[in-house]
């Protein structure tokens, strides 16, 4: 626990003046230089046996950082020779050969997290010629692993291959907890399967690693050959197994997985740390009931036992429980430390629990806990997630010395909240202050821009990490792809996608999605048959993406042959989503009776996704008693939900049903609902400029209004005559062209044409469906004013072009 309180620091003149002032500061591991020929200075080129670090234990517990750093420096002055001891030294025995001091140094500055300190000592051995053996080797790659320098561990990879210290097993174990920490995995793997001599610390470091990696599928079949290997799993490595079957979140597995703990226990006892484990795999399964009885029947918990029971509740929203549960750890006088707070507010802010986020935030402050950077960015985190972005940024602002961390989850909450301006100007902000961004800071960024059509911002960001020579790994090329296709480059996002060598299956999933918005539906399909011939295993979300695809195209026959696939060919029962999706197909197809009786024959109750797509296609066909049923049954389930209210009156309004509109308008009313306001957006000179009905507030509303007026004559010099059937209101037609004239999309078209070059594509991201007059309207002014217009809606693409759609009208 970090207390407000400041530490006993020892006499200043214990420590050089200048030697450890930039021990804190970084280095490249290409300035770890090793040369050749040492410098004059003192040096035992000899072997020296000595004892491993374990000898050092009369030391309490380990040194601080400070009396490390006077043991270093003493090492230097005296080389060696003790004749004066001083007290944080005195259980530091001369007897000790000059190698177990070096490991000690090097293991004290690693666990007080300053592994650059330790990778500097470990040079200096190696320039002056120091024999450096097999109890050196695994202290030094514990801080390559720490500074996830892959670079230097090769390199000491190398030198224990040349040296012959690979004999010793833990040296090649330590090799492979140094590869997994640097995320270089198949490195790891490929050590594991060229070892002769494993034992069960090597199998548990390969497990551990694929779970970190979130390898799941590889850690689950190295689990199984250690099994056929007879290999009994030691309590750290059933610990990495039932973390496996958290992230899996599989209960079934997961109960087989507590008998084979079980069965592996000495005399069938399970230990604390693994009763822990099996608490959380069970929440994380969904299943309380099987947390809180091993919870209860631990006689003596601890203060993780605590953390993983008020999680479980947290992450099951049984929020009162968690409130409870962690008010009675302290009545027991059991007082949450740092890591225990941290992981309640990690899963205040996956649930968005904002509340008891806020509550534990109060916590924090009334003890008197420093509010360390791990802390905050957990906090502006949580605030990020549940939508208080004031809060966010009152927790960012308090802080001093940010890292490359908070700045992207202060980056990553404006990103969330659709705050593009900020975010970008806070990234600017961030590159002002010399901190690097790292992969969570790019990819929130890269999605703001997918989210909110910001074209420009992304490929100018994609650019950035060209010039700054960063590695772009899969999640970022993946993002890439994603945002390049939600921002109308359908073609940019296929280049890269056939660019990637080490495509995964979100990557896929992210190039068939694209299509589908982009009403590809061939391309999607003819995709999804490279799938099949590479080998790639689709998900429940690739067939999402191409009955999408389908449905959006008008292809019903392959859309059916697909699912006939999915459930013959690969073996997947559909989900709720998938029988949505198949309704959607039918119903744009007009085929609303077959849509109707594949509800009616669905395995699971429908809900309202399904009943929804019904309820969409019937207001596009103006089937008023299919649509009244689908009405109905969307009402009993979400009666708060506008969307469904609004289908139903537009539905009555078409058939000039102005009573039975009125009525539900009237019913909405009396609820508090209220309709989603249509909100139409477009990015010119790296600003996102928003647009609503009848929008006023811009700072160009007079240039504004007169393009809308000369775009309203040149349509109807072009012969355009407004669609007032559109607009589901009792007034009259005179109203209604007034109306239709001012809709958002229409100002932000009437912008982009006053602020962009001619010839210049336009592109419009819109909340809402595109409605039938703007849809004429925009065929229209793409050829009445030479430009390509993209408009996004809620539900695909529409890419005008000389007065033509590519949805073909299909929408």
């Amino acid at each position: 626990m970090m207390l407000t309180s400041k530490p006993n620091l020892p006499s200043p003149s214990l420590f050089l003046p200048h030697t450890f002032q930039s021990l804190q500061q970084p280095i490249p591991s290409h300035k770890l230089q090793f040369a050749q020929s040492p410098p004059h200075h003192h040096h035992h080129s000899h072997a020296h046996k000595h004892q491993p670090n374990t000898c050092l234990s009369t030391l309490q517990d380990h040194p601080n950082i400070q009396q490390t750093q006077q043991i270093h420096a003493h090492i230097i002055k005296t080389h060696f020779v003790y004749s004066h001891q001083i007290i944080p030294l005195s259980p530091f025995q001369s007897r000790l050969s000059h190698s177990a001091q070096y490991n000690f140094l090097i293991t004290s500055y690693n666990k007080n997290n300053f592994p650059i300190c330790s990778l500097k000592i470990y040079a200096y051995l190696r320039r002056v010629d120091f024999q450096v053996d097999n109890f050196t080797i695994p202290s030094v790659l514990k801080a390559c692993g720490q500074c996830s320098l892959v670079i230097l561990g090769k390199e000491i990879h190398g030198f224990v291959l040349k040296n012959g210290l690979d004999g010793d097993v833990f040296v090649p174990n330590a090799l492979i907890q140094m590869y997994s920490e640097c995320g270089s995995v198949v490195s790891a793997r490929l050590l594991f399967d060229q070892m002769a001599g494993r034992d069960v610390v090597s199998w548990s470091t390969m497990i551990r690693s694929y779970v970190r990696s979130r390898m799941l599928g590889e850690a689950l079949e190295l689990i199984r050959e250690m099994h056929l290997m007879h290999v009994k799993p030691s309590g750290i490595a059933m610990i990495s197994m039932v973390n496996l079957f958290s992230d899996l979140a599989d209960a079934k597995m997961g109960k087989a997985m507590h008998g084979y703990v079980v069965r592996n226990s000495n005399d069938g006892k399970v230990g604390v740390p693994i009763t822990t484990a099996l608490i959380d795999m069970y929440a994380k399964c969904g299943n309380l009931a099987y947390s809180e009885r091993l919870f209860n029947g631990l006689t003596q918990k601890n203060i993780v036992s605590w953390t993983a029971m008020i999680a479980g509740y947290i992450r099951c929203n049984k929020l009162e429980k968690g409130t409870k549960l962690f008010n009675k750890m302290l009545e027991e006088r059991i007082f949450p430390n740092e890591i225990t707070v941290l992981s309640l507010i990690i899963e205040c802010g996956s649930v968005r629990a904002m509340e008891l986020g806020k509550w534990l935030h109060s916590y924090i402050l009334r003890i008197g806990f420093v509010l360390s950077l791990p802390l905050a960015t957990a906090l502006v985190d949580m605030y990020g997630k549940c939508g208080n972005i004031r809060n966010a940024r009152a927790v960012f602002d308090f802080c001093d010395n940010k890292d490359v961390m908070l700045w992207s989850a202060m980056i990553s909450a404006y990103a969330q909240a659709n705050c593009t301006n900020e975010a970008c100007n806070l990234f600017a902000e961030m590159r002002e202050n010399g901190v690097r961004p790292n992969q969570v800071t790019l990819v929130s960024l890269i999605s703001l821009c997918a989210e909110v059509g910001a074209l420009n911002l992304g490929k100018w960001i994609h650019l950035y990490l060209n010039q700054q020579g960063m590695d772009v790994d899969l999640i970022l090329k993946t993002a890439l792809v994603d945002m390049y296709a939600k921002c109308g480059d359908i073609d940019g996002a296929y280049s890269l996608f056939s660019e990637a060598t080490d495509r995964d299956i979100c990557m896929w999933n992210a190039m068939i999605t694209g299509f589908s918005m982009h009403g590809c539906g061939k391309e999607a399909l003819k995709l999804f048959e490279e799938m099949e011939r590479l080998g790639v295993e689709p998900n429940d979300i690739t067939f999402i993406g191409v009955f999408h695809a389908c449905s959006h195209a008008g292809l019903v026959e392959e859309g059916k042959k697909v699912f006939e696939k999915m459930v013959c060919g690969f073996g997947l029962v559909p989900k709720i989503e998938h029988y949505g999706c198949m309704v959607d197909l039918l119903g744009r197809a007009g085929q609303l009776n077959k849509a109707h009786e594949l509800i009616k024959s669905m395995p699971m109750q429908p809900n309202s996704i399904v009943w929804g797509a019904l309820l969409a296609a019937c207001k596009l066909y103006k089937n008023q008693d299919l649509g009244e049923v689908a009405a109905k049954k969307l009402l009993e389930l979400e009666p708060q939900n506008c969307g469904y209210n609004i289908l139903m009156s537009n539905i009555y309004a078409a058939a000039n049903r102005w009573n039975d509109a009125a009525g539900v308008r009237k019913a909405m009313k009396d609820k508090g609902i209220k309709k989603e306001p249509g909100l139409s957006s477009v990015e010119v000179d790296g600003s996102v400029h928003d647009f609503v009905m009848g929008d006023k507030a811009h700072p160009q509303t007079g240039k504004i209004y007169e393009m809308l007026a000369e775009m309203s004559m040149k349509l109807n010099e072009a012969g355009y005559t407004p669609n007032t059937s559109v607009v589901l209101q009792n007034i009259d037609e005179e109203e209604k062209e007034t109306v239709l004239n001012y809709h958002s999309e229409k100002l932000a078209m009437a912008f982009s044409l006053i602020n962009t070059a001619a010839g210049t594509p336009i592109r419009i991201v819109k909340n809402l469906r595109v409605c039938d007059d703007c849809h004429a309207a925009t065929k229209l002014l793409s050829k009445i004013y030479g430009r390509v217009i993209i408009v996004r809606d809620r539900k695909r693409f529409h890419h005008f072009r000389e007065g033509s759609c590519s949805c073909g009208d299909y929408w």
